[in-house]
């Protein structure tokens, strides 16, 4: 798995997450998230088109990391999920959790505060 952070503007920034998120790189994934929102990077859109597989165990993650960014005054979107992260998202009711946008800019301008 690799995850590239983008800076946007002030608390915002798009993460490029590839590859696989799963049992094997949920730690990683969680340990990078809770370091952006730390370094203050509270509200994010996650770029996941190029996620190839995501279990249970990523699906957690990306909750745990939600939880966190709304802890810390922010939140979390979905880009362009990949094919199987549709179906995870449709058949775990994760569509309704998670505001999904098919680009980036919408996700981001959903974003900034006050568009809520």
């Amino acid at each position: 798995m690799n995850i590239e952070l983008a800076t946007q503007d002030a608390g915002t920034a798009l993460v490029n997450i590839q590859g696989r998120l799963d049992a094997a790189a949920a730690p990683t994934f969680k340990q990078q998230i809770t370091s952006a929102i730390a370094d203050g990077n509270v509200r994010l859109a996650l770029h996941l088109a190029h996620v190839s597989f995501m279990d249970s165990t990523g699906l957690g993650a990306l909750v745990a990391a939600l939880k966190a960014a709304r802890k810390a005054n922010g939140d979390i979107s979905i880009v362009a999920p990949s094919s199987q992260v549709q179906k995870l998202f449709r058949l775990t009711a994760m569509d309704r959790v998670f505001r999904i946008f098919e680009t980036h800019d919408e996700a981001l301008r959903q974003l900034r505060p006050g568009s809520q």
